[in-house]
């Protein structure tokens, strides 16, 4: 989806348009009845309606009084159905966009002879090998086998940046619909034609394979409920007022069971559900399900890597440590050189220390004939040749056997800030030249801004947060201290991972974690919040129930927000929309029985105008309400990380309480202007 998209306005045009004409087509009957409420109040919409063409010809005196009943009515519904089709819209526009990035394309398949041959992209299926080299789409989802190429990814993502593609490792995973900038690839297909990646993105975003979720369909049950239990209480109303002299027509009658019926959450609750996806789509995060979206809302337990989710993922050299008689300078000069060479942003961030503390600026090691000793995995150091220097940098046990080599121990003053180092949670690399130990280089994992404060957010919402990493404990511990996290598994193992989610679960807990590689695949599939990230493998996006394009796995945490704000959004609602019902009991009660029972007019504490002016202004209100609560049932109710019972604390007092008082002031409101455009 593209950025663009992203930032359209809550009431687009063309959203608002294409809601209008869908909201008609809900009119079905079989699309109504799957939302028992507005069904109702429909089935009561359509019996006014008949009820008004048989006494046209009657002239009686309430015909005008009972056309608006039944206008305002069908405008309940309307209004509904808008809401729902709004939260729709704004998937289905995104729908469209996606659909632009999906395109017949031509495949260049490679035959079992290795010939090449021209295939439409819509023949392919799971095996065949393709061949895409720069300046081609990809032409399906597949996982490249040989090579390695930059891929633009923005029709999916709308991020502009290219990212890297290559055999083999965690970032092997294309996705039909994305460009080849660079090199040559070969890619192994692994989905048919309709079950592509792309495909699945459109039908989420859209909404077409949308399902109720749990919570969702014990709501509509409850309400249901409470819409049977009126019902009766309006049926039973008509013998008493014939009996108490007071009879009522339909129209009054249809009109109380309407204003007390729980409408307001009725025509709002899948526009709600929807649009709990839509912020997620908004933040590029896809989930298969709502379920997955209300599962992130309960979570109780948060699992995050260590590298790249709470630090930066490179470590960054924080201080030089110089072995007794080094000057600092000396340590700080040879670290330097022997990291020139160095690309990898460890080594230039030693580079640049050595810059800011010493003003070791960066030399030309052409004319030296300096030679670089490059890092392998089996020497585990490196180093440079210049002017009789023999320098190396490793790790603390490579260097002490480069040592031994030439007869030299390593100092104990020097394993001291080896040890020093790792208490710290830091990364040593001991410096030698000509074979003396010249020091220690503290390479520090980098905590990235702000996840101390974002952890005491989570502890503030009742999440416990467990850092998962391959570390030693000692450095482990040190990390999640500062990073400010509840607890730590270190070297990690994918059992290891999955048998700490299988116990979280059997203690009645909800688990939450991310990962991108096939060894996650498994934890993924455990946890009740799998986000895979959409630079990983096949297996993890397949076993996640989300997918972050992204790649971002710090984004959890909005996950799990959003995931609390649809579930406060709904309850808020439902809240405000049973607590409407006070105010429509002091309207149209005392309209209904106070000319027979006077008494009642000391209910009528709105002093509404007259009998009809108060039912009139009381459904004209339970309509409007609907079309005023859009957009908070769209954005979603403003979430702040607080504890289970002050949300509900301040759910009451808001929802609870405003759900009293509005209706009244709304209601009393409605009165006036209708009175003064002489409408009742």
């Amino acid at each position: 989806m593209s950025t663009q998209l992203k930032r359209r306005s809550l009431f687009d045009g063309q959203i608002v348009r294409r809601a209008g004409v869908d909201a008609l087509v809900k009119l079905s009957p079989r699309t109504m009845m799957k939302n028992p409420v507005m069904f109702v109040v429909e089935l009561g919409s359509v019996l006014t309606t008949v009820l008004l063409f048989v006494n046209a010809g009657t002239h009686h005196g309430h015909f005008k009084f009972d056309l608006q009943i039944t206008l305002w009515l069908w405008f309940t519904v309307l209004f509904a159905n808008f809401a729902e089709a709004m939260a729709e819209g704004r998937g289905k526009a995104q729908a469209d966009a996606l659909r632009l990035a999906k395109s017949e394309t031509t495949a260049y398949v490679i035959g079992k002879k290795g010939v090449i041959e021209e295939v439409p992209s819509s023949q392919l299926h799971v095996g065949d090998m393709v061949r895409v080299v720069a300046g081609q789409m990809i032409p399906g989802d597949g996982e490249v086998v040989e090579g390695v190429a930059s891929v633009d990814e923005s029709a999916i993502t709308g991020e502009s940046a290219p990212v890297i593609r290559e055999a083999g490792g965690d970032r092997s995973a294309v996705t039909g619909g994305t460009r080849v900038l660079s090199d040559v690839i070969t890619i192994r297909i692994t989905s048919n034609p309709g079950e592509t990646f792309l495909d699945r993105m459109i039908a989420l975003v859209e909404g077409a394979e949308r399902q109720k979720t749990p919570n969702e369909i014990a709501l509509n049950i409850l309400l249901a409920g409470l819409t049977i239990i009126f019902l009766l209480a309006v049926v039973t109303l008509q013998p008493f007022a014939l009996y108490s002299g007071a009879p009522q027509t339909v129209f009054v009658l249809i009109s109380l069971l309407v204003c007390l019926i729980p409408t307001t959450i009725g025509g709002l609750l899948s526009a709600i559900g929807i649009a709990g996806m839509d912020r997620l789509v908004q933040h590029n995060v896809l989930a298969t399900s709502g379920r997955a979206v209300e599962a992130a809302g309960d979570v109780n337990t948060l699992l995050l890597d260590k590298t790249g989710t709470i630090t930066i993922g490179n470590r960054q050299a924080a201080e030089f440590m110089p072995a007794p008689g080094v000057p600092p300078n000396q340590l700080a000069d040879a670290a330097q050189l022997s990291s020139l060479s160095d690309e990898t942003p460890e080594g230039r961030s030693i580079v640049i220390l050595a810059k800011e503390q010493y003003n070791l600026r960066g030399r030309e090691l052409g004319s030296m004939n300096a030679e670089f000793i490059p890092f392998s995995a089996t020497t585990r150091m490196s180093g440079i040749e210049v002017d009789g220097r023999s320098i190396r940098k490793g790790a603390v046990d490579a260097i002490a056997n480069y040592l031994q080599e030439h007869g030299t121990p390593m100092p104990p003053e020097v394993r001291g800030s080896v040890e020093e180092i790792a208490r710290k949670g830091g990364t040593p690399l001991v410096v030698t030249e000509n074979g003396r130990a010249l020091g220690v280089i503290y390479l520090k994992d980098v905590v990235k801004g702000g996840m101390k404060e974002r952890f005491d957010q989570l502890r503030a919402m009742g999440i416990r947060t467990v850092m998962i990493t391959g570390d030693n404990p000692l450095t482990a511990a040190a990390i999640a201290r500062e990073a400010g996290v509840d607890d730590f598994l270190a070297e990690a193992k994918p059992k290891d991972k999955m048998d700490l989610i299988k116990r979280e679960q059997a203690d009645g807990k909800l688990v939450a974690m991310t990962g991108d590689g096939t060894n996650d695949a498994p934890a993924l599939a455990q946890a009740d919040v799998g986000v895979a990230m959409n630079s990983g493998t096949q297996a993890a996006k397949e076993a996640g129930n989300m997918v972050d394009l992204d790649s971002n796995p710090t984004k959890l945490i909005e996950i799990v927000a959003i995931g609390k704000q649809l579930l406060m959004t709904r309850g808020a609602l439902t809240t405000f929309s049973i607590s409407n019902d006070v105010a429509k009991y002091f309207a149209i009660i005392p309209a209904m029985f106070a000319g027979v029972f006077p008494v009642l007019n000391a209910l009528n504490v709105m002093h509404l105008h007259n009998a009809e002016s108060a039912v009139l202004s009381a459904v004209i209100f339970n309509a409007l309400v609907i079309v005023g609560l859009i957009p908070l049932a769209l954005r979603g109710v403003s979430y702040k990380p607080m504890s289970a019972a002050a949300l509900l604390q301040r759910n009451l007092l808001v929802y609870g309480l405003g759900g009293i008082v509005v209706p009244f002031v709304g209601i009393k409101a409605i009165d006036i202007v209708i009175t003064a455009l002489h409408l009742a």
